[in-house]
């Protein structure tokens, strides 16, 4: 992997290119997550050159040293924007905290991306009280019910269920609980009118950690915001059902960039 020095730390990204003359795509993971959870969207990479980042504190990224919440998804928002800028991406995609990390950027940061992809998320992430708790005092029970049917997979399989899990616990119950609260405090619904940028909401038909309401309240509420589902697919529907995912990509991006 590529790493980017930036606030005293470095950020490791991988970038897949096969030729493709399409802009290039900056992928953004959720809480607990890495990089390799957008492998399935290598396949969009002899289109479009495909950058995927580790969150500070993730894979093979430095950690910061930044409490939960704001700070914490400031300093994210340097992550990505770091690496955009070391990449020349012109598209941000976000999943779940890392959809909370791109409007955070495009509310917060001067950076004018010629398009968003927000999937697994919404303007606002509050979390369950039962898992914050979990998450605190029983990391395996906050793990065991994340991988339960429809949260993170609609019908989870054995080889991304097992992946899924492996990662979480790589990432550690510590940064995993610090992305959670940031989620947890996460609120922009009143701010979504500001965003000029063409977004595409992508939510899975099962999802009930971000229910598809969430990515309709960011379609009606983001000017000229479109809307896609994911059939047979959860919370984690780049995963599941990465053909479907990357054709609604592949949709969406002709019309608004160059």
């Amino acid at each position: 992997m590529d790493t980017v020095s930036h606030n005293g730390r470095e950020t490791a990204y991988e970038v897949v290119d096969r030729g493709g003359d399409g802009a290039p795509i900056c992928f953004v993971h959720g809480a607990g997550g890495s990089h390799e959870v957008w492998n399935g969207q290598h396949a969009l990479a002899d289109r479009y050159p495909i950058i995927t980042l580790d969150l500070s504190g993730h894979g093979e990224s430095d950690d910061v040293d930044a409490s939960a919440g704001y700070t914490a998804l400031s300093a994210y928002a340097d992550d990505v924007l770091a690496v955009a800028d070391a990449t020349d991406a012109e598209v941000l995609v976000g999943n779940s905290l890392g959809g909370a990390i791109v409007l955070h950027s495009l509310l917060e940061r001067d950076v004018d991306p010629a398009a968003v992809v927000l999937t697994g998320t919404g303007a606002r992430l509050g979390v369950l009280e039962d898992l914050l708790a979990w998450l605190e005092a029983d990391f395996e029970r906050a793990v065991e019910f994340l991988h339960e049917p429809d949260r993170l997979f609609h019908e989870p399989g054995s080889t991304p269920r097992e992946r899924s899990t492996e990662q979480m616990y790589d990432t550690g119950r510590a940064v995993t609980q610090r992305d959670f609260l940031t989620s947890h405090e996460f609120d922009v619904r009143d701010r979504l009118g500001e965003i000029d940028v063409p977004a595409l909401a992508v939510y899975g038909e099962y999802d009930q950690l971000t229910p598809p309401w969430f990515h309709e309240y960011l379609a009606d509420e983001i000017s000229g915001g479109k809307l896609a589902e994911i059939d047979d697919a959860a919370h984690l529907a780049m995963v599941e059902q990465p053909a479907a995912f990357n054709e609604a990509i592949d949709e969406f991006l002709p019309a608004h960039v160059d």
